[in-house]
């Protein structure tokens, strides 16, 4: 049985679903998205990612409200006709274009089961890469929002991936720790935990927020702050966060091992703070 997806208020086999050609986000890639977990059928943080895209909206003179404000009902439709409980679901609004006869912004829901990434990650920690090829500048009007324009990012993590690594940093023009290509990420150093701020610029991500007020309810020192490639290679700790991976540590910067090459501790109590939580 093929999977159904919510498309501009339809429920259609996702193989039957079509744009047309002069959809935007299908010719020059114009469009946000948002990607997040559904535990036992509720959408974790759903709001968060809502407002998340709705601000990108804004700051990117993007006419999608009416597709935004259909976004609760299309998320629990497609739950519901997938018979999904715990899933990776993904929603894309697209604002209209000059050449389309219709005025209303696409909307597409999609969603399909997950258990996140293997189990063996979490205990063994993941290898990443330094990315020496693209660097991430303020002057990117699209850095810090989640746009379909994605194919560096996806350049950058195949390179990743090339080298065994689960994931690829991204540095600013000026050498300071930005984000992975689809991540945030921590590190620690004596008991403090450290990210990036959001003015890097990196992405608002929603469990980076949701890891920064867990980190202050258990009054662990957190600070939003410039690191360098030093800063990262002298850590006591790292992880990665995002809405699929939750928190995922990391033990290998590509040969470079991460301390004892072991999820560190503060990795560990976060991470058990954060499935309370869920």
């Amino acid at each position: 049985m093929n999977p159904k997806v919510y498309l501009n208020g339809q429920l259609i086999e996702n193989v039957k679903a079509t744009v047309p050609v002069s959809n935007p986000g299908l010719l020059h890639g114009v469009g946000l998205f948002e990607t997040l977990r559904s535990y036992d059928g509720r959408p974790f943080k759903l709001p968060e990612h809502i407002e998340r895209l709705r601000a990108s909206a804004v700051a990117l003179n993007m006419p999608v409200d009416d597709a935004i404000e259909k976004i609760p009902v299309a998320v629990e439709q497609v739950l519901d006709a997938n018979k999904l409980k715990d899933a990776r679901i993904r929603f894309t609004v697209i604002p209209p274009g000059p050449q389309t006869s219709s005025a209303e912004p696409t909307l597409l829901v999609a969603a399909e089961a997950t258990a996140g990434y293997p189990a063996e990650l979490y205990e063994q920690g993941m290898m990443v890469y330094v990315c020496d090829t693209y660097r991430q500048s303020k002057f990117d009007p699209l850095v810090g929002h989640k746009t379909t324009s994605y194919l560096s990012r996806l350049l950058a993590l195949r390179n990743a991936h090339d080298r065994a690594c689960g994931e690829a940093l991204w540095f600013t023009p000026d050498n300071y720790l930005a984000e992975g290509s689809i991540s945030n990420i921590f590190i620690v150093k004596n008991g403090q935990l450290r990210t990036p701020p959001l003015d890097t610029p990196i992405l608002p991500g929603v469990t980076r927020a949701t890891v920064l007020q867990i980190a202050r309810q258990l009054e662990c020192p957190t600070e939003e702050t410039a690191c360098t490639l030093k800063d990262l290679l002298e850590a006591d700790e790292i992880f990665l966060t995002n809405a699929i991976m939750e928190i995922m540590p990391v033990t290998n910067i590509e040969r470079k091992p991460v301390a004892n090459e072991k999820p560190g501790p503060l990795t560990q109590k976060l991470a058990v703070t954060y499935q309370a939580l869920i």
